[in-house]
């Protein structure tokens, strides 16, 4: 009988502290961030939503950095991918995956937040207090803290402040290969928030620090709430088609042979494999 109260007690003891553990997150002191948010209508993929794809984007960089964006556009202009690494499958990063090419969700959890999408990478925004640490393995997605934030002092938080740093390369802001610096030092702040008229538009105030820029530059990518929203999922390697030898892009046919991208484009080099003399 003794044996049996212990376990009793036991189990008791877990169910408690599981109870507790539970109670500790309030979850009503945070916005509603539930749903899948997405684009609105109308709006690309370019990366300042109020300006078209390109030159109309009016990016603040500096002589050495524009040159080289005027040279991406170029290149795609002849046929090439430019500075756009999305063609061979690079994950886009950060900031770029926060154009949400495909619809996102976000997940509140006590120390954590996660940011999921059909085609980028998982995002975890720690917000548990920690410091960012001495030494960061560089990746797509960077390393970011998060702070929530009780601006009217209501009691309940009203926006996420996040810092990302630890970005890794090739990246760039849009399709047009618009360049970020090759020293990968990226620090990208953002500050998202539910709009205060309307709960179902979600705003995230992006700034970006980079070497390659003359001055710190915030755009505000929006999105809008779809409360019933249906998955799916998107495999960049999916039927890719796009294939880089070297520093050319060339495609492939649909008959399975390799073709060229861009007009009088020399074959790539072939000293690797066995020539069949004619």
């Amino acid at each position: 009988m003794l044996y049996r109260s212990s376990i009793g007690a036991i189990t008791l003891a877990g169910v408690l502290a599981l109870a507790t553990a539970a109670l500790a997150f309030d979850d009503s002191k945070y916005p509603d961030f539930s749903g899948q948010w997405r684009r609105p209508p109308g709006v690309g993929i370019q990366w300042d939503p109020t300006r078209r794809l390109g030159r109309d984007q009016q990016p603040p960089l500096t002589p050495e950095y524009q040159a080289v964006w005027e040279a991406s556009m170029a290149d795609q202009a002849a046929g090439g991918q430019g500075n756009d690494a999305a063609s061979r499958c690079v994950p886009y990063g950060m900031p770029r995956m926060m154009t949400t090419v495909f619809p996102m969700e976000i997940v509140i959890t006590p120390k954590t937040t996660h940011l999921l999408s059909e085609y980028t990478m998982p995002r975890r925004i720690y917000t548990d207090g920690r410091e960012f640490p001495e030494e960061i393995e560089p990746s797509f997605n960077g390393y970011s803290i998060g702070k929530w934030v009780d601006e009217n002092g209501d009691g309940r938080y009203d926006v996420l402040e996040i810092e990302t740093r630890g970005l890794k390369g090739p990246r760039s802001y849009e399709a047009s290969g618009l360049p970020f610096h090759a020293d990968n030092e990226t620090v990208v702040k953002e500050r998202i928030f539910v709009d205060k008229i309307n709960p179902d538009i979600l705003h995230d105030e992006i700034t970006s620090l980079d070497h390659s820029l003359t001055r710190p530059w915030t755009v505000t990518k929006n999105f809008v709430r779809d409360k019933n929203p249906i998955w799916f999922q998107n495999h960049c390697s999916e039927d890719n088609r796009h294939v880089t030898i070297g520093t050319e892009d060339y495609f492939l046919s649909i008959d399975g042979y390799l073709m060229p991208a861009k007009k009088n484009q020399a074959p790539p080099d072939l000293k690797y494999f066995k020539q069949t003399k004619k």
